[in-house]
């Protein structure tokens, strides 16, 4: 049998750094939070963690407007921090997987303040996209280069006194880099080897199909997101980039990967970034999108899993991250049973660990973590309630810190008495990992029992997918070899595929109860 490479199949979890544990006694998460939790993820079942970035940053944008590449900011650690967190996951079984972020810097960025201290034309301004503004029929300016729109609300243009403007796609901290000019290709092939070097295993790339913005900068008109796909994602010289990265990561043992964060309008676009000796992953984000519905689950599920087969590739699968609502309270709407999001959150879990390919996990979801939605306007810090005047609400109230124990906040995460940054809410303290730990009904015991069985059976499943040949509109189910999977969408109970053996499900046998449970069931399991 051909050994697959760890990361085909792996389940990893998604470490939210300020927000996962408080090493330093300031109410910010950071390494040595991390390190000591190890052992915790180790004993949850996961395969590997991923870091969300450390680096020197302002925070502008949560740490996604980096100011050194190569760096870590003192408020999470120290580069021996890192390299200590590296070594003890690699001696617990856990590879580490770090953020990258290639299409923008800080403005605080050395470069960016050497292009904005360089004259026009300038070589160093050659890093960034500037660009001359607009200018009417009588010569006098009148505004952008273009109507590109951030996605964090506004202009996608911040003017300099000098007259130029500069392109943002996110907040107007976060200049984009320019990936025509060669000394930014070459400067991020430097820094993966710098952390390839220090050990770690992958890299989940930021904004990977936004490298490359059309040169012509055409106005993208009324239905912005659909010719942004043209104008700015996934562009044809974006694959040459991620070519040379494998080359770079084959070049090291111990089956380095990279995972794309890549937001296509089609599967078969996705992909093109899966070729042979492109990206070993991308997310398939479809799956977190879909509402609670036994066909748009089975659309997306047969739709990714048709468009990767032929690249050899294997799917990647999430229904949470830092970016998005969590999906315990995505599945509560509309409002309806108390719960039901609880329920229906485990219920996914087994469909998600059953289809083949790697499962992506966001930290406090093994907790049955809420979304945190009456945040105060004055706490909050994402750039996009900023930006929109708080017309939306931003991504805060998923990011809000991991509860470990105790009956108050800070729960553990921080010592006694530390303030988070961001206040966690009063009522979780049946919720922290202290509370749930032990209980067999707990969704931790839950997904705890989940993720062994994934692992005791993952290696001898196929990786093709079987359907009735009658889908119903109330329940999801297939077959992978041995292991049926069965989840039920509707308001009614549903019967379960006959004569097989139930050997995990959400409390139920021979029935799926209304809306809220799914099933694996095993043939020739033992007794």
């Amino acid at each position: 049998m051909t050994r697959s490479p760890w990361w085909r199949h792996a389940v990893v979890y998604e470490v939210y750094v300020r927000s996962f544990a408080d090493g330093g006694g300031d109410g910010e998460g950071d390494l040595r939070g991390v390190r000591s939790r190890l052992a915790y993820l180790r004993d949850l079942g996961v395969d590997a963690l991923w870091l969300t970035p450390f680096y020197p940053s302002p925070l502008a944008d949560g740490g996604y407007d980096v100011a050194d590449h190569t760096g870590v900011d003192p408020r999470f650690g120290t580069l021996d921090d890192f390299d200590a967190l590296v070594a003890d996951a690699h001696a617990h079984g856990l590879r580490v997987i770090i953020d990258i972020v290639p299409n923008h810097t800080s403005d605080r960025h050395r470069w960016f303040r050497e292009a904005l201290a360089a004259p026009i034309g300038d070589p160093a301004r050659e890093r960034y996209v500037f660009r001359p503004g607009r200018r009417n029929p009588d010569g006098r300016m009148e505004g952008p280069p273009n109507d590109w729109p951030s996605m964090f609300g506004g202009s996608a243009w911040e003017r300099l006194p000098d007259g130029q403007w500069y392109l943002h796609l996110y907040a107007r901290e976060q200049p984009d880099l320019n990936w025509r000019d060669p000394g930014v290709r070459r400067a991020f092939e430097d820094v993966l080897r710098f952390w390839l070097d220090r050990g770690v295993d992958g890299f989940r790339i930021d904004v990977a199909a936004g490298l490359f913005k059309d040169p012509a900068f055409a106005d993208v008109g009324a239905d912005a997101r659909t010719a942004l796909h043209g104008r700015i994602y996934s562009r044809p010289e974006v694959h040459g980039v991620y070519r040379d990265w494998r080359r770079i990561l084959e070049s090291y043992d111990g089956d380095r990967m990279a995972v794309g964060e890549v937001w296509t309008d089609s599967p078969d676009e996705l992909a093109r970034f899966l070729r042979p000796d492109e990206l070993h992953q991308a997310f398939q984000f479809d799956l977190q999108l879909a509402p609670w519905s036994a066909p748009a689950f089975r659309d997306v599920i047969q739709a990714a899993v048709a468009a990767v087969e032929p690249t050899g590739a294997a799917p990647t699968w999430v229904l949470s991250s830092h970016d998005m609502p969590r999906h315990v309270t995505r599945y509560e709407r509309p409002p309806g049973v108390p719960g039901i999001g609880t329920a229906r959150a485990r219920a996914a879990l087994l469909m998600l660990l059953a289809l083949p390919g790697s499962a992506y996990l966001y930290q406090g979801e093994e907790l049955g973590l809420p979304e945190v939605e009456d945040l105060p306007d004055e706490v909050r810090q994402d750039p996009i309630s900023r930006r929109t005047g708080g017309k939306r609400p931003g991504r805060d109230g998923c990011r809000v810190p991991i509860p470990w124990s105790g009956a108050k906040e800070p729960y553990g995460f921080a010592p006694d008495g530390t303030r988070p940054w961001l206040p966690m809410p009063p009522d979780w303290a049946s919720l922290t990992v202290e509370a749930q730990d032990g209980d067999p009904a707990s969704m931790l015991s839950f997904y705890r029992s989940a993720l062994a069985l994934r692992r005791e059976l993952a290696p001898s499943l196929p990786e093709e997918i079987e359907w009735p040949d009658d889908p119903s509109d109330a329940s999801v189910v297939f077959r992978r070899g041995r292991l049926t999977c069965a989840l039920n969408c509707s308001d009614n109970p549903v019967r379960l595929p006959p004569g097989e053996v139930v050997l995990a499900s959400a409390a139920c046998y021979g029935d799926l109860l209304p809306g809220n449970t799914s099933a694996w069931l095993v043939t020739d399991a033992p007794s």
